[in-house]
């Protein structure tokens, strides 16, 4: 939210008659609404709202969990809430996610407007944002055949191996050193590298915007992970006031953008045009190879590239990050899996594990799997908008509706799951209770990814990343927690959600 510099009288002068005006147009809208409203027509229940300002004093900080607690305090699996002048469905139940992600997922398919999106993404030209259409069919096509495909993420193995090669290299140095390795920055610094290097491929290193792409990616999050009031208060946006900042900082963050993806671009261009070929295959060349096939600007290129960028690299370390905070609090589980990586006794003439030698790590994956239950890094995924008027079990759902699906709480449902605020990755494992379970979309009580037409297209690129980094680290170091420190695994909410505290831990070599 942004902060103003105003004295409490002249807040307080500035506040009523901005209540009135706001309680005016809700008065009226609503009236409008129920005029328009087909008869005899149930809507979701609500929970009791104030005026104006609606259900918004009810989610907290962590919305995820406000929303999970207002779900089973009214026992609503669907539930219709008003966010300022906003409705907005929360969905809270594998049943319900499955009626609104497969069943009607051709209603609940596109995105609601987001002005940070507009501005940033070049008119929400990204695939993540893109509103519902013939444009988004078409670049989700793209991402999918060419930037994201199983075929692509494997030709990375070799880069992904020479980048963890490099972690394993600098916490070696500190567990040498008898130094604490500060595991967040680590973890994003990797992901943050890997890539930059799918994105610029041999052009990386050389450009020396490694760190500047990671920047303008944390940047980014925040934005589009803010709280905007005039999302909420669209009369707010008519006024201008508020708007203006948001774009502002907005259009800031975007010239940035601009200048660092041009010239990639440009020297992605200059190289094909001084070789007479493409012999690159990292995800620029491939976006310029097919821009004109799939009728695509530059400026479309560029939305896609930050597209990659922002849902790459937060998501990854966090998930690497949890992972391990997890198994620091449960030092047994930690052995166990230790074992199951240190049984390779073959690194298959490298130092490290390679991805051929992981392949069979079941326990690698149950581990993985229950850290994105317990901590999906969107616990509420991309929200979804409804396009047309549909009805869920005998709910009618207005078009024109925002839609949360709240993974969060679906992957902690005690209806569903045992011991669900326990970390337990057997439950995964052959006769455990979540045997078979996975998060390719079609389980709906665990869905980190999402599901149907707008599940996220990195979940390939992502997983490979983590399996190969989160094996290495088991497999070469013994790990300790600093003298009188504690995990805690307090959340912070964002576009990707993160612990609040840093996770410093004390590595030392496996001999």
């Amino acid at each position: 939210m942004h902060e103003m510099e105003i004295a409490p009288q002249a807040w307080l002068l500035w506040l009523l008659p901005l209540f009135l005006l706001l309680a005016h147009v809700y008065t009226r809208a609503r009236k409008k609404k129920q005029q328009q409203q087909p008869p005899n027509k149930l809507v979701p229940p609500s929970p009791p709202a104030l005026p104006v300002i609606g259900h918004l004093h009810l989610v907290g900080s962590l919305p995820h969990v406000s929303l999970r607690c207002l779900a089973r305090k009214h026992n609503h699996d669907l539930m219709l809430l008003r966010l300022g002048a906003m409705p907005v469905l929360v969905v809270s139940s594998p049943r319900a996610a499955e009626a609104v992600l497969r069943t009607h997922d051709h209603v609940f398919a596109s995105r609601p407007p987001s002005l940070v999106a507009e501005v940033l993404l070049h008119g929400s030209s990204d695939v993540g944002f893109a509103p519902f259409g013939d444009y988004w069919r078409r670049v989700r096509k793209l991402i999918t055949t060419h930037l994201l495909s199983v075929k692509k993420v494997q030709s990375f193995r070799l880069a992904r191996e020479e980048e963890v090669s490099r972690v394993l290299t600098q916490i070696g140095k500190a567990a040498a050193m008898g130094e604490v390795v500060d595991m967040g920055e680590l973890l994003s610094s990797f992901t943050n590298d890997m890539v930059c290097r799918a994105v610029a491929g041999r052009l990386f290193g050389s450009q020396g915007h490694n760190t500047m792409f990671r920047k303008l990616t944390q940047d980014t999050s925040r934005l589009l992970g803010g709280f905007n009031v005039e999302e909420f208060f669209p009369v707010l946006a008519r006024l201008g006031a508020l708007s203006k900042a948001v774009r502002t900082k907005t259009e800031r963050v975007k010239r940035r953008w601009d200048e660092l993806l041009d010239k990639l671009i440009q020297d992605h261009e200059s190289h094909n045009r001084s070789s007479g070929n493409n012999d690159y295959d990292d995800f620029t060349y491939a976006l310029l190879s097919a821009q004109h096939e799939y009728g695509l600007t530059r400026d479309h290129v560029k939305s896609i590239l930050i597209d990659v960028f922002f849902g790459a690299i937060d998501t990854s370390a966090q998930v690497l990050e949890f992972a391990i905070a997890e198994l620091m609090r449960k030092p047994h589980l930690m052995d166990k899996l230790q074992a199951e990586v240190r049984s390779s006794t073959s690194l298959d003439g490298k130092q490290i594990l390679t991805e051929a030698s992981i392949n069979n790590m079941t326990y690698l994956r149950a581990v993985i799997k229950e850290s994105l239950r317990l901590h999906p890094v969107a616990p509420l995924l991309a929200p979804h908008f409804s396009m047309t008027n549909c009805t869920i079990d005998g709910y009618m759902i207005p078009s024109g509706i925002q839609v949360l699906v709240n993974a969060w709480a679906i992957g902690r449902d005690s209806r569903f799951w045992e011991d669900p605020e326990e970390f337990v990755p057997e439950r995964f494992l052959d006769g455990g209770g979540a045997a078979g379970v996975n998060f390719n979309g079609n389980d709906f009580q665990f869905l980190p990814f999402g599901s149907g037409r707008r599940m996220c297209p990195g979940l390939n690129f992502g997983i490979a990343t983590i399996e190969v980094m989160l094996a290495n680290l088991m497999h070469h170091f013994h790990w300790d927690l600093p003298p009188g420190m504690k995990i805690d695994m307090t959340e912070v909410f964002g576009l990707a959600v993160r612990r609040r505290e840093k996770l410093l831990l004390l590595p030392k070599l496996c001999t």
